[in-house]
Parts: C-alpha cells; structure tokens; sequence
C-alpha cells in the first residue's frame, strides 16, 4: 500500500509563488506516474500536472502551463509542483496522486492511491 502526504500549502497573494511537496512511503515509487489534481469548493476535481516514470515526460493542464512545474525525486521518494504567477482562481484544496502503470494521465480515475490535500490560497 502507497500512503502520500503533501506539504508546502498556505497563503499566498497574487503574483506569488508556492512549492507543493508530496511524500510517498510504500510500494516502488519509481515506476509509477505521479500527479497533481485539485479541488475548490464547489467544483469537481481538476487535473493539473503529471509525470511519468520517465522523468523528463510532463503533462500540464492548460490553465497551469507556463506557470507551474512537476517534478519528481526518485531517490527521496517525492513528487513537487512549483508554482508561479498564482492567481486568485488557483485557489484550491492541492491532491497528489500515484499511478502503478507509469504513464501520464489527466484522468482522475486512472490513478490507484490518493493523498489527503494541502490548501493553497491565492488572496490579496
């Protein structure tokens, strides 16, 4: 079983720039695609960014693209998302997620193991 803790949420004001960070403990963290989802009240669960395996292959949603980075530290067993130029709207609860087959997807479902979120504010 794979547990994933994220950290690095809080405040920010628009403009600003936070680093999300994602633990993983159990299973072979090295072979599985990772990504970020998020979630604002009210809404349903958005991708946002994925990696593969391979390190060097990164999917991005369009809302996010050009402003945050996924990237993955294998030896550490960790997933981050960098993200810059915050906006109001990149107001949510932040997800990361594991997925054994190590492809990239945006689809929430294609993933097997899920943390319990880290809240990102993005408020003047």
């Amino acid at each position: 079983q794979v547990q994933l803790e994220e950290s690095g949420g809080g405040l920010v004001q628009p403009g600003g720039s936070l680093r999300l960070s994602c633990a993983a403990s159990g299973g072979t963290f090295s072979t599985y695609a990772l990504g970020w989802f998020r979630q604002a009240p009210g809404k349903e669960r958005e991708f946002v960014a994925a990696i593969a395996r391979e390190w060097y292959r990164k999917y991005y949603s369009n809302s996010v693209k050009g402003r945050f980075t996924i990237s993955r530290n294998n030896a550490e067993n960790t997933v981050s998302l960098q993200m810059d130029i915050l906006k109001p709207e990149d107001t949510a609860v932040y997800i990361c997620a594991a997925r054994r087959l190590g492809r990239t997807s945006d689809r929430a479902v294609e993933y097997d193991y899920w943390g319990q979120g880290t809240q990102v504010t993005v408020s003047s």
